[in-house]
């Protein structure tokens, strides 16, 4: 058992004073504010609840900042797509193993304690499966395991270059997979995850340029009821491709002829009509954003504030993992709006509310419904996944509440978050997580072969 004091903690009913939390086997176990602190409490400042990444590729981590040399032509999400493809054919599943912990090592020490890892890199070099077809999901596992952080595991299945079933990109092929394939792939993940605490599964078809209509049908049964994620409407050539092919554009695809709902997360959205915003809002279903990325491949900005005025969920990701942080996504989510509105605090609750804690709200409760978390936040029945802030730094001082959220995400920079607890294991001290050195020696090791 552990048992934490903090002077204010962000509960789900809001901010408490003098709150004792009591961890037992990796659960909250009593959460009890209003209580001075008993001898043997752990005592800190300011507590919030860890967030989830809900869309991560966690092998792009080792070759972010590769793709910023200028081409020949005008750079795109397509041209950066030739050098991820690249990177990704080199890497054996030892790399695939330190890229995805060192990642993971940094997502907790900037305040995310889940991820969703939406993994496509299945095979072998020439694209042929391993004799363990869930060979790189287990490494996944173990990066998961080796950090403390939560896995939501989401196989993609990947079967074609684009729309109307075209033949794959040679640079696609350790992504693809026939249906039998893929669900064999699902039966090795499912092992790969069945003893690592708090792990979950669902499944990725990876868009509809890559899913075709009869096999996006029978692959969705394979989730068994858990998360089903795609990408959707990311870049406008992927729209007017869509249009041409089946005469809608992706998300108005997928709302009439796919079962979306609560349990389904469409990554991206970007590209979207007033009518397709309202209908994707009525589904329940989350958006999936990751606002870091989107500007770094010029994807273009979601319809944010129309989405949450029409009552749509959203949740961000780091994708790319280009940059990692809660505080850098939702900070890029905003100043995004602020961008395309020329306005400030868009994505506010109103009135006198606070822009930072409305987008972290958002996040929390979007991210854990887009990864099937039934309970999150501090409360009792939750996974004990719980940040502590750094009141020194000097964006946080004489901050308290929702004003210190506010320092954090939009003027701390880095070095706000002081401890990570994941699970009740406290694995980030003094903003380092316990394993960043050696996570970092098997990175370079790994990156600097890679890229010679």
């Amino acid at each position: 058992m552990t048992r934490l004091h903090f002077a204010s903690a962000l509960l789900p009913s809001g901010w408490a004073n003098d709150v004792q939390v009591v961890i037992t086997a990796g659960a909250i176990a009593e959460v009890t504010p209003g209580v001075v602190p008993a001898p043997g409490d752990e005592r800190h400042d300011i507590a919030i609840p860890g967030l989830a990444t809900l869309h991560s590729h966690a092998f792009q981590r080792g070759m972010a900042g590769l793709a910023e040399l200028r081409g020949d032509s005008t750079d795109t999400f397509w041209t950066w797509r030739e050098t991820m493809y690249r990177f990704a054919l080199a890497m054996t599943p030892d790399d695939v193993a330190a890229v995805a912990t060192l990642l993971y090592v940094e997502m907790l020490e900037q305040g995310f304690t889940r991820v969703g890892e939406f993994h496509y890199l299945h095979h072998d070099r020439d694209g042929s499966p391993y004799a363990d077809i869930g060979e790189m999901a287990a490494r996944i596992a173990q990066a998961a395991e080796a950090s403390g952080i939560a896995l939501t595991l989401l196989p993609s299945f990947y079967a074609h270059g684009s729309f109307g079933g075209t033949a794959p990109h040679a640079g696609q092929r350790r992504f693809i997979c026939t249906i039998d394939q893929f669900a064999a792939l699902m039966s090795a993940s499912r092992k790969a995850i069945a003893t690592l605490p708090d792990a979950n599964i669902g499944i990725a078809p990876h868009s509809l340029r890559a899913a075709a209509p009869d096999e996006l049908a029978a692959i969705i049964p394979l989730a068994e009821g858990g998360p089903v994620h795609i990408h959707a409407a990311e870049q406008v050539k992927e729209v007017e491709d869509c249009l041409g092919w089946s005469g809608q554009r992706p998300v108005q695809w997928l709302l009439e002829h796919a079962p979306v709902d609560q349990r389904w997360c469409l990554i991206h959205a970007t590209h979207t009509t007033d009518e397709e915003v309202t209908a994707f809002a009525k589904t329940g279903a989350v958006a999936g954003l990751c606002p870091i990325t989107e500007a770094s491949l010029g994807d273009g900005i979601f319809p944010a504030r129309e989405f949450v005025a029409a009552g749509g969920a959203f949740g961000v990701g780091t994708d790319s993992n280009v940059l990692v942080g809660v505080a850098d996504e939702l900070r890029q989510l905003e100043y995004g709006q602020r961008l395309k509105h020329r306005e400030r605090n868009v994505l506010s609750a109103g009135a006198g509310r606070s822009t930072g804690r409305a987008l972290f709200d958002h996040a929390l409760a979007g991210g854990a419904r887009a990864l099937a978390q039934m309970s999150f936040g501090l409360t009792p029945g939750a996974r004990a996944d719980i940040v502590t802030l750094d009141i020194t730094h000097p964006s946080l001082a004489g901050r308290a509440r929702d004003a210190a959220i506010d320092g954090w995400i939009f003027a701390a920079g880095s070095g706000a978050i002081d401890c990570v607890w994941a699970g009740g294991d406290k694995v980030v001290e003094g903003g380092r997580h316990r394993l960043r050195r050696g996570a970092r020696e098997r990175f370079n090791a790994s990156v600097r072969r890679l890229v010679a």
